[in-house]
């Protein structure tokens, strides 16, 4: 069964994308909570519409996500966890903490949108990317340090 996309889902796609998922899924789920529409004739001749009506606005949104990003990879983020006496960190640095610590710099990410490379166990610098678009992703690094 192929659907056509009203918003961006996680793991299946973007708004106006057209995929193919098993019926059930659609069917019961998709379509009544308004994810998606039926990939017919029709759908897809109103879908090409709006994505020809929004063209200029997505691409100044892109251009807003590409400036957000050059500035936010510029940021010096400290994230600040327990620490053993031997360097090594008590629990886990999560995507919440580095959002918060992005939020306090002006900047409102939402956690789900950030990936933490690696795993974190002691003091250090690491990497996070931030997915500001569909097609802009920010590379941001914070240092781990002892609190």
């Amino acid at each position: 069964m192929e659907v056509i996309l009203k918003q961006d889902i996680p793991g299946l796609g973007y708004k106006y994308d057209t995929v193919k998922v098993k019926p059930g899924y659609g069917r019961n789920y998709l379509i009544p909570q308004g994810y998606a529409i039926l990939a017919n004739k029709a759908n897809r001749k109103m879908i090409e519409e709006n994505i020809r009506q929004a063209a200029h606005k997505a691409e100044k949104i892109k251009a807003d996500a590409q400036a957000k990003a050059e500035k936010m990879q510029e940021l010096n983020i400290e994230i600040g966890a327990k620490v053993g006496e031997s360097g090594k960190i008590f629990g886990a640095v999560t995507p919440l903490q580095i959002a918060e610590a992005l939020s306090n710099n002006g900047f409102d990410i939402d956690r789900r949108r950030i990936k933490i490379v690696g795993e974190i166990k002691t003091t250090g610098e690491y990497t996070a990317l931030v997915e500001l678009h569909r097609e802009v992703t920010a590379e941001i690094k914070f240092k781990v340090v002892a609190e």
